[in-house]
């Protein structure tokens, strides 16, 4: 019942525009008390070093993402605060919906691998951000690897219905970090084509979005700077309206 009252919701809903103003995107924009039956949720994950990189833009994007899209497209059933779990904690499994950061950094254990594989197999979703260029994507595809050895990461068409579940997206850009800004390049580490990838299972269900060579968080979490394009965070926040719908829906 609840994913059909979030359904409702959203084909109720109105056009998304970014907030373009001086102030951020803050709680008190939000006129509607929503019952939060759809959390948010960051994955925390073991990473290659010394540092915590599932953290990245954390708690700041996820934040802006939750209330811009509670205050811009009627998403009434998301809660006002996001949540960051392990991979290893069994409240993972009462959310359909994770997001992941940096993941060239991540190193899964075997049993981390296993609950990861359960989740997902169960109908969890897992979209990941912001890792680029060859190297990183080697590093990732190998963890995965141990998540499901029978699946292969695929690149997805614009046609795929993940683009037109809510918003009908007709191209597949690069959303860059806000390094843009100071580098004048929408890429890094040499990933100059934005790939669109999934994980599917045998009955054609995306277990696993990929953001290859794009920065969704950092679109998220700038959407209230002038200087940083409303092209990039509109499409950003139009995706992940899209990976949420998708989500809570197949």
């Amino acid at each position: 019942m609840w994913r059909k009252a979030l359904l409702l919701t959203l084909l109720i809903s109105g056009g998304l525009a970014v907030n373009r103003g001086d102030a951020p995107i803050d709680a008190a924009a939000s006129v509607r008390k929503p019952t939060g039956e759809f959390n948010f949720v960051r994955l925390i994950y073991s990473g290659g070093n010394d540092l915590d990189n599932w953290m990245t833009d954390y708690p700041k994007a996820d934040r802006q993402l939750v209330l811009g899209l509670r205050r811009i497209s009627d998403l009434d059933y998301i809660s006002e605060e996001p949540k960051a779990i392990g991979i290893s904690d069994p409240e993972l499994f009462k959310y359909p919906f994770c997001y992941a950061v940096e993941v060239c950094q991540m190193r899964l254990s075997d049993s981390e691998a296993r609950i990861l594989r359960e989740y997902l197999l169960r109908g969890g979703f897992l979209q990941v951000d912001d890792f680029h260029g060859d190297a990183e994507w080697q590093s990732f595809a190998q963890q995965m690897k141990k998540v499901f050895p029978e699946y292969d990461p695929v690149d997805l068409p614009v046609s795929h219905p993940i683009f037109h579940c809510f918003y009908d997206i007709d191209s597949l850009i690069q959303i860059p970090g806000l390094q843009y800004l100071y580098t004048g390049s929408t890429s890094e580490k040499g990933g100059t084509t934005p790939h669109y990838r999934a994980i599917i299972n045998k009955d054609g269900r995306i277990m696993v979005m990929i953001n290859h060579n794009s920065d969704l968080g950092d679109a998220w979490e700038w959407a209230d700077e002038p200087a940083y394009s409303s092209l990039f965070s509109t499409r950003a926040y139009q995706l992940a309206t899209n990976y949420i719908v998708y989500s809570m829906t197949h």
